[in-house]
């Protein structure tokens, strides 16, 4: 049986990328390619760079898995027969791949359907989406590369999902990545399906997924706390955006442009009306007490506007200097992976708490269907994934319990 690889000619600063082709008996050619890179920058196991995320070594590794996909054509159509194999044919078939203008995809192809469902939706959807189907799209290209074929849609099946999941865990791909991206190739599927083509959208089925692990939120009494603290001025703007996120449960794109312009009165009571900028909803809002202090605190304005990276900055810093410390798990990126690791809070702390904080503090206490209104959440699934379950006047009131049971069974 043949198999190729890919290996590095010389030592030199920039070493040229050859193609070997192995019969299984000793026998192989050498076939040169129009790629190079630096040895040090090489993954000899992996046939790959080693790091794909850096500019170049993305565009180069892109070629390298068309290369796969191409050289694994021909040798499809030889029957895999070494005896067959046409050097000139390989080399000629390389340099058209290395040379063609732009990307074309098979028209029967999952990455052709997703490319259309991508450009026929780019109108319709925000940044944030276009960016996130993307890199679906991306780990498509990475997954055929791997694959070393094409993946036309009738083999997209249930077979399909087992193996695109063992190549996730293989790259250390975060499970939501890969069940993220599978729900994207079924939206694709059920797309063509109501154009009359015929998918196995019904077999890709996934695995139950892992329970959700609790993530960061700010307490009702971590608020007060940093409502109370003395503060430098220069975290002033950031401490009072914090508190507005946490009572209006808005993203950092929408409460940074909260003006005094979009406030309305609304029978007799204060509220704030503004279109949500990732989903275009309209949003009336009524003003929390603790944000109408804030207001009345800036003259009647909301604070200073911060940019979003700064404002992550600063708020580490004020939820650090208010006191909260207590070790949380938290995933953490390393280099282009996550992993979970134990850090004080307030290093946790992103924009995203405050709507988080938001929904997990208000739950149970006001009608979700009211809370949901005011998120702009389109499904109660969605809403619940905003919830931390750790619901700690629960668990005090728990204890009590216990407390007095111990008490009134062991006291002398």
């Amino acid at each position: 049986m043949i198999t190729f690889s890919f290996k590095l000619a010389g030592e030199s600063a920039s070493s040229a990328i050859l193609l070997e082709l192995n019969d299984g008996h000793g026998q192989s050619h050498h076939v040169p390619t129009l790629l190079r890179i630096a040895k040090e920058k090489w993954d000899e196991q992996k046939q790959r760079p080693a790091n794909i995320y850096l500019k170049i070594c993305k565009k180069l590794n892109k070629r390298l898995d068309k290369l796969r996909i191409c050289i694994s054509t021909y040798l499809n159509s030889i029957d895999w027969n070494f005896e067959k194999i046409s050097l000139r044919a390989i080399k000629s078939r390389m340099k058209e791949d290395s040379s063609s203008q732009g990307v074309q995809y098979l028209p029967e192809s999952l990455l052709s359907s997703m490319d259309s469902y991508i450009r026929s939706r780019s109108h319709l959807i925000c940044k944030s989406t276009y960016k996130r189907y993307i890199v679906f799209f991306n780990l498509l290209q990475r997954f055929e590369g791997n694959r070393m074929r094409h993946i036309m849609i009738e083999h997209v099946n249930s077979t399909f999902v087992r193996e695109f999941l063992e190549f996730c865990k293989q790259e250390s791909y975060n499970n939501s990545t890969a069940y993220r991206t599978i729900n994207f190739i079924k939206t694709v599927l059920n797309h063509l399906e109501k154009r009359g083509v015929r998918t196995f959208a019904y077999e890709l089925e996934l695995p139950k997924p892992e329970k959700r692990k609790p993530f960061i939120t700010l307490t009702e009494d971590e608020l007060v706390k940093i409502k109370r603290m003395d503060i430098p001025p220069t975290l002033q703007a950031a401490r009072d955006w914090l508190v507005i996120s946490c009572y209006t449960g808005q993203r950092v794109s929408d409460f940074m442009e909260f003006e005094k312009a979009m406030i309305q009165q609304v029978a007799g009571q204060e509220c704030i009306s503004f279109v949500q900028k990732k989903t275009q909803q309209n949003v009336m809002l009524p003003l929390h007490p603790a944000v109408q202090v804030i207001k009345s605190h800036n003259g009647e304005n909301f604070p200073e506007k911060l940019s979003a990276k700064r404002y992550n900055e600063l708020i580490k810093e004020v939820v650090r200097l208010a006191g909260i410390d207590n070790l949380v798990r938290v995933g953490k990126r390393m280099g282009f992976r996550v992993s979970t690791e134990m850090i004080p809070k307030w290093q946790a702390v992103t924009s995203h708490i405050g709507r988080r904080s938001f929904a997990s503090n208000f739950y149970g206490k006001i009608p979700t269907a009211l809370l949901m209104e005011a998120t702009g959440h389109s499904s109660e699934q969605m809403f619940h994934r905003y919830i931390n379950h750790v619901d700690i006047e629960r668990i005090c009131s728990l204890r009590l319990y216990f407390e007095q049971t111990y008490k009134s069974k062991f006291a002398t």
